[in-house]
């Protein structure tokens, strides 16, 4: 390599430590001189040694996927296990002397150290790239540990469930048209139900951050992302308990139902575009709809914290607990045979029927699994119909849960911007076709 492209990525190591020493330097920029194991130039002079070592090796620059050189390989080790035990000295007094048990200094130092030596022999953009990510980390410290302290365990094993779901199950199973099963693909239905309870988990984290401190519209738009049925119930039982008036428990469930649709809209939108288009403009007006209703019923009460800290919001469950995990897979898969076998012995408009029964509990799992048979069983139209029957029927049904379970002011306060929304809805969807 020429003498300024050398000089180039040492510079670039150069860097790599200064910005990590800044980061550090400043974290204990209230330490007297010579306190601290290492600062600004120290770690710049690490990331530097790092590079240094590397050019002195021979072969900089080497093309990332390229095959290593053992020999340079075993040099920089040796260079970097000389490095980490004077590191590990120092540090080791330090802790020793401030009464800590903290190893991150060591391991910035260490990364600090390759980083330089991989700027000299590998690709610049993802070592610069490793080296801001790594910063931001050690800067992270505080938001960090608060994120984590205020992590349950319930939700701590939701994201492991999670990963394993996606990273150690899926890859097992298998990924094509099972005739024993009726040709059904037990990797989309899998997938399909990792998307559903990603989603899911988005509000129940909203639900429980925002709660009802910020107001009832506010959760009950949260709580939509995970159910507008059980909003739906929740706040009836509210209204007849009389924990809340019934003007702003009906906005609030009239929020869960806007931001519901909107989830539908855009669940349709990740498994099957074709079929999204015809729904969006009908589900965004029904949403619109609803949405404007719940805004105009808060209009003027200046008291809505006050009741927003009085009325009971449920909390929706853990959507990754494995049994709910279970049912939403086997849900999906129900849901699809069903379909399969409606339209292939009543025919398509079959599928309708289905939609609907489906529809009176939830519209997430038809809208996935109808998404996941176009264009291979149904086309575009059929599906969005599909998709539209299932939002009818779960809006009639929240309509009727209202009525039986609200007083009556809720009821009609709900039930007739919801009426209205289908209306809407309807239209739209018949001008579009």
């Amino acid at each position: 390599m020429a003498a300024a492209g050398l000089i180039y990525r040492l510079g670039v190591a150069l860097a790599i430590g200064l910005l990590v020493g800044t980061e550090r330097h400043w974290r204990e920029r209230g330490q007297p001189a010579g306190s601290r194991t290492a600062g600004i130039r120290s770690f710049a002079l690490a990331g530097l040694m790092g590079g240094v070592v590397a050019a002195l090796v021979g072969s900089p620059g080497m093309a990332p996927g390229t095959s290593p050189d053992w020999s340079a390989a075993l040099l920089i080790g040796l260079a970097f296990l000389g490095f980490s035990g004077a590191l590990i000295t120092f540090r080791l007094r330090e802790s020793i002397a401030d009464d800590s048990f903290s190893v991150t200094g060591v391991f910035a130092g260490q990364a600090t150290f390759l980083l330089g030596a991989m700027a000299v022999r590998g690709d610049l953009i993802t070592v610069a790239a490793a080296a801001v990510a790594m910063t931001a980390v050690l800067a992270a410290r505080e938001g960090l540990h608060g994120f984590v302290s205020g992590i349950t365990w319930i939700e701590l094993r939701s994201a492991i469930l999670l990963l394993s779901m996606t990273l150690i199950a899926l890859p097992l199973v298998p990924d094509r048209s099972i005739e024993a099963l009726a040709g059904l693909n037990l990797a989309r239905v899998w997938k399909l139900a990792v998307v559903l309870a990603g989603v899911s988990y988005v509000g129940y984290i909203a639900v429980r951050v925002l709660g009802n401190a910020a107001g009832l519209l506010a959760a009950g738009a949260a709580t939509g992302l995970v159910s507008s049925t059980a909003a739906t119930l929740a706040y009836a039982r509210a209204a007849r308990a009389g924990t809340a008036p019934a003007r702003a428990l009906a906005a609030a469930a009239l929020a869960a139902g806007c931001v519901a649709m909107l989830r539908t809209a855009a669940l349709a939108w990740a498994v099957a575009p074709a079929m999204a288009w015809p729904l969006l403009p009908a589900l965004g007006i029904a949403g619109a709809a609803q949405g404007t209703a719940a805004l105009f019923l808060l209009l003027g009460r200046r008291d809505i914290g006050a009741v927003a800290d009085n009325a009971v919001v449920a909390a929706p469950g853990n959507p990754f607990e494995l049994r709910a995990v279970l049912q939403i897979a086997g849900l999906l898969a129900l849901i699809e045979l069903l379909a399969k076998a409606a339209a292939a012995s009543l025919g398509a408009a079959a599928v309708l029927a289905v939609a609907a029964m489906s529809g009176l509990a939830d519209t997430d799992a038809v809208t996935l699994s109808m998404g996941s048979l176009v264009p291979e069983s149904f086309t575009s139209e059929q599906g969005a119909l599909a998709v539209v029957v299932a939002v009818a029927s779960n809006t009639v049904a929240k309509s009727i849960y209202a009525i039986s379970l609200g007083t009556p002011r809720y009821a009609a306060l709900y039930a007739g911007p919801a009426a209205v929304s289908l209306l809407l809805a309807a239209a739209m969807l018949l001008a579009g076709w």
